[in-house]
């Protein structure tokens, strides 16, 4: 009990001794972190801790944005330590650490998940390296509105900190229309909340179409790129909108998120090859090869 009050007495002391600067608190040494980690489930709770290293010296270590609760400090042996924490000018919480030969871990709950519909979104934001983990029923993300299917990562790690809006389904929808080409039939993979109706594929204009019925709604397209490849151009209507690409296997994924409803063309610039048109130009080419033979047997 004495020593959990003189611990006590001297957070209390460093928290109103040492100055602050430039409106952000410090408290002792910048504490050094072995691992910052931001784990994410299917239902948008998101779980961080923080592994940080043994110090001689009280440490400080800030922690997420945000609204934060269930905060728990405990050492490797997972027993909770006497620390503190503080808010610099701006609101952001700190941890105080005192001295110890352990590491240190921190975990808490981060409160700054939203859903609108069936959207999770969330913005994160940390000054030093940190990862983001996301449990395995979550495939598909969009980082800063760009689209990104983990498959078998676990996750993205953002090198020198900063920030980033993370978005992703509660319930992924996704529909798979045919493209036919003669007896050739291709999966064109659609995932979106929202309704998409009129799907065609039209060779001849090397195009793709479908209309969409509601506003700012991300369409994310999976195709071979057999089908229709790029580059590509975009249209809602008649407009030129922007867009999301990337490549693997012998697929391509294309994403945008419409801020109108209307018709959606994707325009391309190879496409399967109209064998029928290339008949004549064969016959042709044919014909130029068989004459000379055929004067050759009429000469004998």
């Amino acid at each position: 009990m004495n020593q959990k009050i003189i611990s006590t007495i001297i957070i209390f002391g460093l928290l109103t001794v040492i100055p602050t600067a430039y409106g952000q608190l410090s408290l002792g040494s910048e504490a050094k972190q072995e691992l910052i980690e931001v784990k994410i489930n299917p239902d948008g709770e998101i779980n961080v801790k923080h592994v940080v290293s043994p110090s001689n010296m009280p440490t400080t270590v800030p922690l997420f944005l945000g609204e934060i609760s269930n905060l728990i400090i405990t050492d490797d042996l997972g027993e909770e330590i006497n620390s503190g924490t503080a808010n610099d000018a701006k609101g952001n919480l700190s941890v105080l650490l005192l001295p110890s030969n352990q590491n240190s871990i921190i975990t808490y709950n981060l409160e700054n998940m939203k859903i609108n519909n069936n959207l999770f979104n969330t913005e994160i934001s940390y000054p030093q390296k940190f990862s983001v983990i996301f449990e395995e029923s979550i495939n598909l993300i969009f980082l800063n509105n760009n689209v990104l299917f983990l498959d078998d990562k676990k996750g993205v790690a953002i090198n020198g900190g900063g920030n980033m809006k993370i978005e992703f389904y509660s319930t992924e929808s996704k529909i798979i229309e045919k493209a036919t080409w003669e007896e050739n039939e291709f999966d064109v993979e659609i995932i979106t909340d929202s309704k998409i109706e009129n799907f065609n594929f039209d060779q001849t204009s090397k195009s793709i179409s479908f209309e969409v019925n509601e506003e700012n709604k991300f369409v994310t397209i999976i195709m071979s790129e057999e089908l229709l490849g790029g580059p590509y151009v975009i249209l809602l209507d008649t407009e030129k909108i922007q867009y999301t690409k990337s490549e693997i296997d012998g697929y391509v994924t294309l994403s945008m998120k419409p801020e109108l409803t209307g018709e959606i063309t994707i325009i391309g610039t190879t496409v399967i090859p109209e064998f029928s048109m290339f008949i004549p130009l064969i016959m042709g080419f044919l014909i130029i090869l068989t004459v000379p033979f055929v004067k050759k047997i009429n000469l004998h």
